[in-house]
């Protein structure tokens, strides 16, 4: 137990909710719930996508009422008219989607709504040393001065806490905020989350991330179906025991069997250049397979396989299904058989405030079209209906948008949207950024299926136990170029770090 926890044995809860449900229409997500939070310590809620995390955090924060039950602050019962209200009792959330205005500086963010004024003039000098200040906590050396448009997602995660840690906060309400950031940055999140704590801070903090939930909390509250099923101290919780009781059965292993690629190649890369981003990379990919891509931030990955996708300019030489291909157009390279499942399924992979129907058939849409012209509605529901069954996408009406949906089930309708293309060969970036371990299971076992199918798949993944899970060979990427590759029991949590921080780099050679 920490000391934290020590500290907050018999303390009166800065924050709790009573008997706590909440309805959405017709649907019920949260059932009769209760959740405290107590001075000076770390207070874990995990449970899948769609447990009723977020609805909980939201409506201890501000954000929302509850349908019924109540909202508790030192003990005795209140109302949050709005989150602003909270936020003047000292209680913030942390959202797990950027609530930054992208246009304004990162110095106006941190200060939005409460600016620093002599008169009718702003304190601009103050802001921008106390917007450096709070940055530093972070070791985060972002200017306050640029756009948090042109900032990276590691780096606009960073402006929000920093934003939140401005704020003075009595209780944080932290959802998701290692999803985007590097293990550095994860390290140095929790570091400060630990100076919080012993400060006397109550923190609610949400993660998929399983290990860090061990590594920082103090009690573990897991939700079910938007209902409590366990609450206790995490000491003894084990990683095994919080994914069961997450998903309610047994997890044996989490990684289906690889299936032997076949000896076609299907895909064949030579000198492939994005300007800026990588240089010189060659490879090869075989039908049935499924290959990962390994690397730290910023060495390349992303800006590669969206430069081979026609996303980005690219220069080089590739055959795909035998036939030479130019990497200039995203639809011309969806047409020979090789599509992009993109890393953001917010920004560039759904339509968030369209209906899934119609995020489905996006790729596809030549498929649904009448004499080109009209969109054959009758198809369009048949091809989503068939895509929730197949992709086990939990949808509480299917007339509803994209962004109603859970995280994981985002990402499992991007899926089957991008199938729906049928291409030869897919490249999964990140594929489970931000899924519960019920729902990485499912995408697993997904990606095995296309290989085993004879589909040919590129898992692009910061996460080595995934990308060494999944795949048969792993290509590590430094600083632009392939640093290496390791196959079968070579493909070592080692081996690919040494490559990743150009410790035993190679002279690059087809892969």
């Amino acid at each position: 137990m920490t000391e934290g926890a020590r500290l907050s044995d018999g303390a009166v809860p800065v924050l709790a909710a009573r008997g706590v449900s909440r309805l959405f229409g017709p649907n019920q997500v949260l059932f009769d719930v209760d959740f405290d939070l107590r001075p000076g310590e770390v207070h874990a809620l995990i449970g899948e996508n769609g447990a009723g995390k977020s609805t909980l955090m939201k409506i201890l924060s501000g954000y929302l009422a509850p349908s019924f039950g109540g909202v508790e602050a030192d003990g005795r019962p209140t109302v949050f008219a709005s989150h602003r209200e909270a936020e003047a009792q000292g209680v913030v959330l942390i959202h797990q989607e950027f609530n930054l205005a992208m246009p304004l500086t990162v110095e106006e963010n941190i200060f939005l709504g409460r600016e620093l004024r002599r008169g009718p003039f702003l304190r601009a000098a103050e802001m921008q040393e106390e917007c450096r200040r709070l940055l530093a906590r972070l070791d985060c050396d972002v200017d306050p001065r640029l756009r948090c448009r042109d900032l990276s997602a590691p780096e606009r995660q960073m402006v929000e806490i920093a934003k939140a840690l401005g704020r003075d906060a009595r209780v944080l309400i932290m959802d998701e905020p290692t999803a985007v950031l590097t293990a550095r940055e994860t390290d140095l999140l929790l570091a400060q989350i630990d100076r919080l704590r012993a400060a006397g801070t109550a923190i609610l903090y949400t993660s998929h991330k399983l290990d860090e939930v061990a590594r920082i909390a103090d009690r573990v509250t897991v939700l079910r179906d938007g209902a409590r099923v366990a609450s206790r101290p995490a000491a003894g919780f084990t990683e095994h025991a919080m994914a069961e009781a997450m998903v309610g059965r047994e997890l044996s292993d989490l990684f289906p069997p690889k299936a032997a690629p076949q000896d076609e190649v299907v895909l064949s890369v030579r000198d492939l250049d994005v300007p800026g981003h990588a240089r010189g990379a060659s490879f090869e990919l075989r039908r049935g397979e499924v290959l990962g891509f390994a690397g730290l931030v910023g060495a390349g990955r992303t800006e590669l396989m969206e430069g081979l996708a026609g996303l980005r300019p690219a220069s080089g030489e590739i055959r795909l299904f035998g036939r030479s291909v130019r990497p200039d157009d995203p639809r011309a390279m969806r047409e020979a058989g090789l599509v992009y499942l993109t890393e953001d399924r917010k920004e560039k992979g759904l339509l968030l405030g369209f209906p899934l129907a119609e995020n489905l058939t996006l790729l596809a849409l030549e498929k649904f079209t009448r004499a080109g012209l009209r969109i054959d509605k009758p198809a369009e529901a048949r091809a989503l209906a068939q895509a929730v069954e197949d992709f086990a996408i939990a949808a509480r009406d299917l007339r509803m948008t994209a962004g109603g949906l859970s995280g994981g089930n985002q990402q499992k309708l991007l899926l089957a949207k991008t199938l729906l293309a049928e291409p030869g060969v897919v490249i999964i970036d990140e594929p489970t950024r931000g899924v519960d371990i019920g729902a990485k299971a499912q995408i697993y076992a997904f990606i095995a299926a296309l290989a085993a199918a004879g589909k040919s798949v590129i898992v692009v993944s910061s996460e080595l136990p995934e990308v060494i899970g999944l795949a048969g060979r792993v290509i590590v990427m430094h600083r632009g170029r392939i640093a290496g590759a390791l196959e079968g029991d070579a493909a070592t949590e080692n081996a690919i770090v040494r490559l990743a921080m150009g410790l035993d780099e190679k002279e690059p050679e087809p892969a």
